[in-house]
């Protein structure tokens, strides 16, 4: 549970860094931003990344409240990852939500940062690596979303939005194959 490695810690860095997808959630950032006037960065951060590590400890306790196992939990991630991937590659939107009133703790923290795809990721995460790193790219990943939430105009004016649909769709690519792996590793869990 808490024996520290750096390949561990970098790949689920990864795969979160590709799930939460702050590069590219800019342009829904920078839409808020016109919209609500002030984005509350470090409020959401800390909010999100709270959100993520209770989930961590606390996420497989409460699913074997409600009756749910951990492969069924993942096989529900798998899809939940795979249309978030559609969503990416194809450029189009699966879910809408409301527009919001503020921008920090909603829509920011939850459902943008630390969302279902985010915390199906994180529970999944956890049946394969150690808990400290997936802490370590919690932590990290948080450190990330704050910079882009302090500077998403910046990055939105270099990258364009043709840079910024790039990155997506290449993270759209990863995302996809991620939840092809977790789906095809916990499916078989189901039938036993």
């Amino acid at each position: 549970m808490w024996s520290f490695d750096w390949k561990e810690a970098l790949s689920a860095t990864m795969v979160l860094f590709a799930v939460i997808d702050i590069i590219g959630s800019i342009p829904i950032i920078v839409d808020l931003r016109k919209k609500v006037g002030h984005i509350q960065s470090e409020k959401a951060s800390i909010v999100a990344t709270i959100l993520m590590i209770v989930f961590l400890f606390v996420g497989k306790e409460m699913l074997n409240l409600i009756g749910i196992d951990v492969n069924s939990f993942a096989v529900a991630g798998a899809l939940i990852i795979f249309f978030l991937a559609i969503e990416m590659i194809l450029g189009i939107r699966l879910y809408r939500d409301d527009s919001p009133e503020t921008a920090s703790i909603v829509p920011i923290a939850f459902p943008l940062i630390a969302g279902a795809g985010t915390l199906t990721t994180i529970l999944s995460l956890r049946a394969e690596y150690q808990v400290i790193n997936i802490i370590i790219a919690i932590m990290l990943n948080a450190i990330f979303v704050y910079g882009v939430l302090k500077s998403s105009g910046k990055i939105e004016r270099m990258f364009g939005k043709n840079g910024i649909n790039v990155v997506r769709k290449i993270f759209g690519v990863i995302l996809l194959a991620i939840a092809v792996k977790l789906f095809a590793s916990n499916v078989m869990g189901l039938f036993q």
